[in-house]
């Protein structure tokens, strides 16, 4: 058959496209190139060919050379931009998209390309103007109204996106992205209560759909409502189970929560969806670490390893594994494959801790310090905080005057309720120890740093407000306390409970204004090994624990802490017991025998067994959670001496202190 004429190249090769012979199609197309007078309609066919064949970059070739010749065709215009951004290029695809071509095509195609492409690069006021060039044409198309919104957002306006995504939802009320973008348009205006009140309404709307959840559990967690966070979190969760990431932030909040079984079952779940989910091993790391389950470290990390996770989880697993073993050199050499990005203040402070075990002190000091850096720049802006408490407990001990006390309403108790055992002191004392025997006993019930008596300061409004609360107020606080309790423990007839909060040292106004009967256990420590213990300690960053990330801070809290319970001391005179951390590590039953009597509570052999307590009791949140677990030792009592040269600087404030409490002078 002999070739088509020129003229007919074009029509033939668009025939044998249709009849599904494209090499045909193809090989016609290339002779136009060469033989028609104008080259651009093959340019354009070959350009379709090439996307439809999976070519991009040769597509982009000839619709590039058929744009170039005719710049204002928008069918030429729309399929170079579509491949083009096929190919990545983003920014050759919205130069093909211009404002002038879209302006001038009136199917709008252009125009919205414009859009998308302006503000996927981040040019938020280039796609503001071709949003705005849509809507002047289609004032109701709801997906330009809620592209202007995002824009508008991305730009900073967040009024004007209130604006844009409020039309949108209007006109389309069943489209939820719409609502999860108005939501954080108003989050960004500080209007979080309309947000949480739209993103509950789409939570119902949408049951099928977790995006809602998991933005009102954002919500809650920028807010610090822990409780509301958890629950949204599980019902994204349960809309999406096979979401690893879902799986891992789960594990994550069930450990803030303290619920162990459910962390660990969350993050079995992710791996399990995800095997090189790195995150997922850490967290299981982290709770085998605070439930004093050493043996699950080496299984852990021959899991992560054979499963791809990163190699530098798998060495921080093996160093935990090494250093429980006691094996420290061992650890620090195996802490060489952890690279920076790996949990870096975790990292840091367990490099820190094995200098320490192997008496390398300057080093240890230092490995200290840094992770301590590491945490002053967490974006709760922690330092601040801690300022602010400190500052706080100065206005309280300014308060604690006679005239003051004098100014208290009398009140008689009158409900059936036993005042709690206090169990307080500064962090680091022993409080661990000593809370850990006292559960050893039958009838003690102890509640280890829990809320209640946080929710009741909060409820009667602080320390300042003690003078005016009258009986009815007194009554619904203590029954508000005793409510919370029974959230978290059951207390039987004829048990003993105790409340340990080491920071309660300075709430014992409040404690008297509720428990007027309350005795207070007093853990006492060497100041100076209290401070440095306190800033050698990986804690959770709230405001309390933040004062601990410098030296100069801890001394200053510490210095307050105390004056605050001397002071509030000597108004209230409670009745007290002090137990004294060295004579408790030198022998305890002797230290703890007269304890047991003066709480009213038998003689039991048992509570000397601590360690078997500890790991009965599962997760312990503080601190101490590793040295619980092991036989007493001693090597912590008078530990600042090593490190005397870098504490110089806050020794004179502790001397005072260390003076009082007849510990040896410096």
């Amino acid at each position: 058959m002999a070739d088509p004429s020129p003229d007919q190249l074009l029509p033939a090769a668009l025939d044998a496209a249709r009849h599904g012979d494209l090499d045909r199609a193809r090989a016609l197309a290339e002779q136009g190139l060469q033989r028609a007078p104008d080259p651009v309609p093959f340019h354009a066919f070959l350009g379709m060919l090439a996307a439809r064949d999976g070519e991009p970059a040769l597509a982009a070739r000839h619709l590039q050379a058929a744009h170039n010749a005719k710049p204002g065709d928008v069918t030429i215009a729309c399929n170079l931009v579509a491949v083009l951004m096929q190919t990545g290029d983003d920014e050759a695809a919205l130069a093909v998209a211009g404002e002038a071509l879209a302006a001038a095509d009136p199917s709008l195609r252009v125009a919205r390309y414009r859009g998308f492409l302006a503000q996927k690069l981040g040019r938020f006021a280039e796609a503001i103007a071709a949003y705005d060039h849509i809507l002047g044409r289609v004032p109701d198309d709801f997906e330009t109204w809620n592209n202007l919104g995002n824009a508008r957002s991305g730009l900073g306006d967040h009024a004007g996106a209130v604006e844009a995504l409020g039309r949108a939802m209007q006109l389309d009320p069943e489209a939820a992205p719409v609502r999860l973008n108005l939501a954080s348009a108003l989050i960004a205006l500080d209007r979080a209560d309309e947000a949480q009140t739209l993103l509950e309404r789409a939570l119902h709307d949408f049951p099928q759909d977790p995006r809602a959840a998991f933005e009102l559990y954002v919500l809650h967690k920028r807010a610090e409502r822990q409780e509301p966070a958890l629950a949204a979190l599980e019902a994204a969760t349960s809309r999406d189970p096979a979401s690893a990431d879902f799986q891992l932030k789960l594990g994550i909040e069930y450990g803030l929560a303290r619920r162990t079984e459910a962390a660990e079952r969350a993050y079995r779940r992710a791996i399990a969806l995800d095997p090189a989910l790195t995150d997922a091993y850490l967290g299981l790391a982290v709770q085998y670490e605070h439930t004093n389950r050493e043996s699950e470290f080496a299984p852990l990390a021959a899991l992560a390893r054979d499963s791809g996770a990163d190699p530098g989880a798998v060495a921080l697993i093996e160093t935990l594994d090494l250093r429980r073993a006691g094996r420290f050199d061992e650890a620090l050499a195996r802490m060489v494959d952890v690279p920076a990005a790996i949990e870096p203040e975790r990292a840091e402070h367990i490099r820190a801790t094995l200098f320490d075990r192997l008496g390398c002190t300057d080093q240890a000091f230092a490995a200290y310090a840094a992770a301590n850096r590491l945490l002053e720049s967490n974006p709760t802006d922690p330092l601040a905080r801690a300022a602010a408490l400190r500052d706080k407990l100065g206005q309280e001990i300014a308060l604690l005057t006679p005239e003051w006390r004098e100014d208290w309403q009398t009140v008689e108790i009158a409900d059936d309720h036993a005042d709690p055992v206090f169990l307080v002191g500064f962090p680091r004392s022993g409080t661990t120890l000593l809370d850990t025997i006292l559960m050893g006993h039958p009838r003690a019930v102890v509640l280890e740093e829990q809320p209640p008596l946080n929710l009741v300061d909060e409820m009667v409004g602080g320390m300042a407000m003690l003078p005016d609360l009258d009986a009815a107020g007194v009554a619904a606080a203590r029954e508000r306390y005793f409510a919370e309790v029974g959230k978290i423990a059951a207390v039987a007839p004829g048990q003993l409970l105790i409340d340990k909060s080491p920071l309660f040292l300075y709430r014992l106004p409040l404690i008297r204004r509720l428990f007027p009967r309350a005795r207070i256990i007093l853990a006492m420590r060497h100041p100076c090994d209290v401070v440095l213990s306190c800033f050698m300690s990986n804690f959770r960053l709230n405001s309390a624990m933040a004062n601990f990330l410098r030296l100069e801070d801890a001394a200053a809290f510490y210095d307050l802490a105390f004056a605050h319970w001397t002071r509030a001391e000597e108004l209230f005179a409670p009745d007290s017991r002090t137990i004294v951390y060295e004579r408790l590590i030198e022998d305890v039953g002797a230290e703890v025998r007269p304890l047991f009597d003066w709480l009213g509570l038998e003689w039991d052999e048992g509570v000397l067994d601590h360690t078997s307590t500890a790991r009965a009791r599962g997760l312990i949140t503080t601190a101490s959670y590793s040295q619980v677990t092991e036989p007493i030792y001693k090597r912590a009592a008078g530990r600042w001496e090593r490190y005397r040269a870098h504490l110089a600087p806050v020794l004179p404030v502790l001397e005072p202190w260390v003076e009082r409490f007849g510990y040896s002078s410096l």
